[in-house]
């Protein structure tokens, strides 16, 4: 059997270069590549008028442009975009824009599940299926870009990208990492190294090899003060606790004085919620130069927590900027189509399952009447 077509997406800068030395091409050819795709958004390989009609002819034969499949777009009322995309015949993922006054902001997904098995959140609920591609992850953004330059009443565009959708980015390091540096090509998407964000739960060796290999701006899912409530509520903490964690983050900003981490903390209603929670945070985070960021909870089917009250959200806040630290709320956008923070694919298992039910159906309605025939 012949091989497979190469996924021209699954490379960064770098690979695409070797890719083509390969076959005998010149490493300058992934440049006219990555700039015809991911800055002009073209994957028609006959639109590529730099490429000799040889190239062109050899990379149809031997290549593909291979994205997700957009299944749905939704838009919130305050302007949140969520896309549904199919990755393959059984799993989805979800991408979401955030559009500000300054600034647009990608959350990207990095995985199809999740294995963190976070206990308030409602991609944990679904289990992991498996890590997504070079291609899928890049895919997210290529598909947000084309259809944000394409919206005339809008001029909305990505400034910022996040991966902190679906999934652990450094469960998927060897993925997230090439993907990441097309966003920062300046070729490319030429976001700043500041401009775009890997949120973590804590994965210990890998934020140490991504300082090494990709330093971008780094978030912390933290959620508690202390070990023993952390376990319950992020299960890597058993793995990597907060001693260990919090020596990695000294760690990544080691070689970057002008950088600092930030702190994410879901806001649950007499977990994780008390003065003293606040101060014991404050105490913990000490030395490392930080931002905290307050999540109030979103509700999701299947978790047994509350979303703190306004009043105390704002005395667990004001207690840690006293502290010295600047704390902001994070302003809950797009929970009418389940695209805040912790609800990403809540309901597409049961979208997705609906989808191959109806398939299924019409299979066997088919097939029943082929045979009444």
């Amino acid at each position: 059997m012949p091989d497979a077509p190469v996924n021209l997406l699954d490379f960064d800068p770098q690979g695409l270069a070797q890719y083509f030395a390969s076959v005998g091409e010149r490493p300058y050819r992934a440049t006219q590549i990555v700039k015809w795709v991911h800055q002009q958004g073209v994957i028609d390989l006959d639109a590529m008028t730099n490429l000799s009609r040889a190239l062109r002819e050899r990379l149809a034969a031997e290549t593909v442009f291979r994205l997700p499949e957009i299944m749905t777009v939704q838009e919130s009322d305050d302007g949140t975009l969520k896309w549904l995309l199919r990755v393959d015949n059984g799993n989805c993922i979800e991408t979401v824009y955030i559009p500000e006054a300054e600034r647009g902001t990608l959350c990207v997904s990095s995985q199809v599940g999740c294995a963190v098995n976070c206990s308030f959140c409602a991609t944990a609920k679904q289990g992991f299926s498996r890590n997504l591609s070079t291609a899928e992850i890049i895919g997210q953004v290529w598909i947000a870009a084309r259809h944000l330059g394409q919206n005339p009443k809008t001029h909305r565009h990505i400034t910022n990208v996040v991966m902190m959708g679906m999934g652990e980015p450094l469960m998927n390091f060897e993925r997230v990492v090439p993907a990441m540096r097309l966003m920062l090509d300046d070729s490319a998407y030429n976001l700043g190294r500041r401009r775009v964000t890997l949120s973590t739960a804590g994965m210990v060796p890998a934020m140490d090899r991504l300082r090494e290999e990709c330093p971008v701006s780094l978030a912390v899912s933290l959620h508690a003060p202390e070990d023993s409530l952390r376990d319950e509520l992020v299960p890597l903490n058993r793995t990597y606790p907060l001693a260990e964690l919090l020596a990695a983050c000294r760690r990544y900003l080691a070689d970057s004085p002008h950088d600092q981490i930030t702190f994410e903390y879901v806001m649950l209603d007499g977990v994780n919620d008390s003065p003293a929670q606040a101060r014991d945070l404050a105490k913990l985070l000490r030395g490392i130069p930080s931002k905290l960021n307050l999540i109030p909870f979103n509700p999701i089917d299947g978790a047994d927590y509350r979303c703190s009250p306004q009043s105390r959200i704002l005395e667990f806040r004001q207690i840690l900027q006293k502290a010295g630290y600047v704390t902001t709320t994070r302003k809950t956008r797009g929970d009418d189509i389940d695209a805040a923070c912790g609800q990403l694919v809540g309901k597409v298992l049961a979208r997705a399952a609906r989808h191959r039910k109806a398939q299924a159906e019409a299979q066997s309605r088919a097939t029943t009447l082929r045979a009444g025939a």
